[in-house]
């Protein structure tokens, strides 16, 4: 296909995409970045597509607006801020870009997890203080070697996430609503089991009703004062509450957390903790996976038009 034999439908741009993608896309479409909602008014009826991502979704006000939307081509894999239901209901395809950003999420996890056991930033300002030029040493760290690593969902990312724990040697089992079919690792139905028998909680859980503070308070007293959490799934499915008042008394020794409620104003309480790491929802943001992403959304959006097949529809 080319773009001088495409006629170009108007897409709404919601979430911000890397310049290559959006040369690209301006190729086939005509883009509206979103501003607010009286100038979208005024293009509303031409709007057929909208590019988004998981973060930001579709806000009901938004996927009302419009008549004639006929796709949401997600830029991620989270559809917590889009209505399915309604978009069923409407006949509104969504598609999301499935299994591209796998390695790239379960490394993120590896990397908190190791910041945390391997004391990344207190080693660094140790450094940067002058004190290991003055003779001084810092504290041990904790090795992987022997640990055992609990994974809250079990999904690609999870099981992922499994492979680069048993490559560090560690003892891996999982919570899922089932057991996964052809894994070897043990299957634990309970979380809280799942979580007082683990070192390590790693929850890699989609966003849904069902897994809304799934990890509460008494989850974290399972985990125990020498257990570490670690998310990389979405701040919904932690109750932060609970999270901080465990962090603070030392009820868990640490948590990695690459995503927050309330993203991007997170609680500043995060902010005066000295046992967590924290990233701005960076697990999927390197290059390599984001031009691909984008280049799933692309794809998909040109076969919608073209009454081809969708490569990753989610519904």
């Amino acid at each position: 296909m080319t773009a001088s034999s495409w006629t170009k439908q108007h897409l709404l741009l919601l979430e911000p995409l890397p310049e290559p993608t959006l040369a690209s896309l301006a190729e086939y479409f005509i883009i509206h970045p979103f501003t607010n909602m009286d100038d979208l008014a005024k293009i509303a009826p031409d709007i057929r597509a909208i590019a988004t991502g998981g973060s930001y979704g579709v806000a009901p006000e938004v996927m009302a607006a419009l008549p004639h939307l006929e796709i949401i081509a997600v830029n991620g894999v989270g559809l917590d801020k889009i209505d399915l239901t309604g978009a069923q209901k409407r006949h509104i395809r969504v598609t999301v870009t499935t299994d591209i950003s796998t390695n790239d999420v379960a490394d993120m996890a590896m990397l908190l997890l190791l910041a945390l056991k391997r004391n990344l930033k207190t080693n660094e300002q140790f450094l940067l203080d002058g004190n290991w030029a003055a003779g001084k040493l810092p504290p041990l760290a904790h090795s992987l070697n022997g640990r055992k690593l609990g994974i809250a969902g079990f999904g690609r990312i999870g099981q992922a996430v499994a492979r680069r724990a048993q490559a560090s040697n560690m003892e891996v089992a999982y919570f899922n609503p089932h057991p996964r079919e052809g894994s070897t690792l043990t299957f634990e139905p309970s979380l809280k089991a799942l979580a007082a028998w683990a070192d390590i909680l790693v929850i890699t859980l989609p966003a849904t009703a069902a897994t809304k503070n799934i990890v509460n308070a008494d989850i974290l007293a399972a985990l125990g004062k020498n257990g570490v959490l670690i998310n990389t799934a979405r701040g919904s499915v932690i109750d932060e509450e609970a999270l901080l008042t465990a962090l603070k008394s030392k009820s868990i020794a640490g948590a990695g957390l690459d995503v927050f409620q309330n993203e991007p104003t997170i609680n500043p309480a995060f902010l005066t903790l000295d046992n967590v790491v924290l990233q701005p929802h960076q697990a999927s943001a390197t290059i390599e996976t984001r031009l691909a992403m984008g280049q799933n959304i692309i794809d998909n959006l040109l076969a919608y038009f073209s009454g081809k097949p969708l490569l990753t529809p989610a519904c």
